[in-house]
């Protein structure tokens, strides 16, 4: 790449590469939404396809026993962090699925308090 092609990403001209590509590259926020929502649903999908696939697959009981492996997951963020490259992704990962699962938790909380205190 030549000086002229740096200088004319920097200022936005036109190179041959497209605006888009720009934005996934180099600016500041796209890894870290792309990180955060990968968590996110990463928090939400993961277990539930694994406990249908453990159903599809086992019987019921063999499905139970086995669906607490899928905590294994949790060591993708802490692999990304290790890795200086993906370090700020990894990070931002570990947010979402942290902040994803304190969500889901407070609002089945405040679901079953108002349901058992409406019933009583």
């Amino acid at each position: 790449m030549t000086t002229d092609q740096t200088r004319g990403e920097v200022e936005g001209r036109d190179t041959g590469e497209t605006a888009s590509h720009w934005w996934h590259r180099d600016h500041p926020t796209s890894v870290a939404l792309a990180g955060f929502f990968t968590g996110m649903l990463s928090v939400t999908i993961v277990p539930g396809a694994y406990a249908g696939i453990l159903r599809l697959l086992f019987r019921y009981d063999t499905a139970e026993r086995l669906f607490p492996y899928v905590l294994v997951m949790l060591v993708v963020p802490l692999c990304l962090v290790l890795v200086p490259r993906t370090r700020r992704f990894g990070q931002f990962m570990f947010i979402g699925m942290v902040l994803t699962t304190l969500v889901v938790l407070c609002v089945a909380s405040l679901v079953l308090y108002f349901m058992v205190r409406s019933q009583g």
